[in-house]
């Protein structure tokens, strides 16, 4: 059974020194790059979902593993790109449709580090580079707690403004803080999505719903060991 991990950032940044929310989400610099270096070393190939996913099909062979992340944060684009660029990998990063060019406005109330989001120019860049702009709905909202036609709106109405936005068709979805069910995932498939991204922590595997698909968080205070455990046995 081939078994594909799909790594799952948020930021990439200079963790704080004090401890506030959400700051285990936060992935130094340096630890990223040398996460991607040793995803080189050991001969994968980083990829977007969206060209991760014909491997975790089953309809390409290979060693690989999809790189994303999270919210469309700048410190990704200044600090994550040219990282990714100099090791030939691609990466996809779900965008909050309505925060591109604004900032975390979801964290901020529950004590998180303001960061500022990508601005279109920026997010457009990203997808010129090969990268993949993804949808993580319009507000960061928990989808299975806001009424029905909200929750419709939320995911369908992200990937029309971003598809506005960046002129080619967005196609993968992530379902915020992974809290999804059954009618979240239909909704998904009636938006046109063709697949999209939980937070249940394994590899992805060809048996897998595609708009189920598992993710393995990476955190500030992952080790070398803690990263490769997860990419080569979860």
């Amino acid at each position: 059974m081939v078994f594909v991990p799909i790594l799952l950032y948020h930021q990439i940044d200079i963790p704080p020194v004090r401890r506030v929310p959400f700051r285990s989400m936060i992935v130094h610099p340096d630890a990223f790059r040398r996460q991607m270096n040793w995803l080189k070393r050991l001969g994968y190939q980083g990829l977007s979902l969206r060209e991760a996913m014909p491997y975790i099909r089953g309809e390409k062979t290979g060693k690989v593993a999809a790189i994303t992340f999270d919210d469309g944060f700048l410190n990704v684009y200044e600090k994550a790109l040219l990282v990714l660029q100099a090791h030939g990998f691609t990466a996809t990063n779900f965008f909050v449709a309505n925060q591109v060019g604004g900032q975390n406005a979801w964290d901020i109330p529950f004590g998180g580090v303001q960061a500022p989001c990508m601005s279109v120019a920026q997010m457009r860049e990203w997808a010129a580079l090969g990268h993949e702009v993804g949808s993580h709905t319009l507000d960061h909202v928990h989808l299975p707690q806001v009424p029905w036609e909200e929750a419709r709106k939320q995911i369908a109405l992200s990937r029309e403004i971003l598809q506005d936005m960046i002129g080619e068709a967005v196609t993968s979805f992530c379902y915020p803080y992974g809290d999804e069910n059954g009618d979240m995932r239909k909704l998904a498939r009636d938006a046109a999505y063709d697949y999209a991204t939980t937070t249940a922590r394994r590899r992805a595997r060809k048996e897998d719903d595609s708009f189920g698909l598992p993710r393995l968080t990476i955190r500030r205070n992952d080790t070398w060991l803690h990263f490769l455990r997860k990419c080569l046995t979860r």
